[in-house]
């Protein structure tokens, strides 16, 4: 009973995902020291001052300036799919789990949420893959090289002067 149970949940949470996955808005939020960039419902029926104000329009240059602020705002910014603390996947898990060891602020964004996003990263890195990494404006790679980075102590030195929270 409790498979079967299990599995209706399961069945039922990937189709409220997929059914959801048009009607969400960009988010910034702090948590456990991280600035993460996240979603929240664009119901039509919530009323106008509680709806986001920093929506994107969807255009490929404003994305493109996104990024670019993303980038150069943020000392550790990470495009990956899910959130820090959240990772939908096994790669973007294990680069936040590498970053984590040094405390660092961590900066993410989610491109789950955003296809077009997804693509302007893609196209602003020249980088097929996820997650990607910047650190201090330089693209880094992805979590396999965060991790050779983190193993030969070339990471420590990448991220010495960035002070945690």
């Amino acid at each position: 009973m409790a498979a079967s149970l299990s599995s209706r949940l399961l069945k039922g949470l990937g189709g409220l995902q997929a059914a959801r996955s048009g009607r969400f808005a960009s988010a910034l939020f702090y948590e456990n020291g991280m600035r993460c960039f996240s979603s929240s419902p664009n119901d039509p029926d919530t009323h106008d001052d509680f709806k986001p104000t920093n929506k994107v329009t969807g255009s490929a240059e404003s994305l493109k300036d996104i990024v670019e602020q993303d980038v150069k705002e943020n000392p550790v910014m990470i495009y990956m799919k899910g959130v820090p603390e959240f990772p939908q996947c096994g790669f973007s898990s294990l680069a936040v789990r590498v970053l984590q060891q040094y405390n660092v602020p961590i900066s993410a964004r989610n491109i789950l949420e955003d296809p077009e996003l997804k693509n302007a990263v893609k196209a602003f890195s020249h980088w097929p893959t996820f997650p990607q990494i910047f650190i201090k404006s330089e693209f880094i790679g992805g979590s396999d090289i965060i991790l050779n980075m983190h193993k030969n102590g070339e990471l420590e030195e990448k991220l010495k002067d960035i002070s945690g929270n």
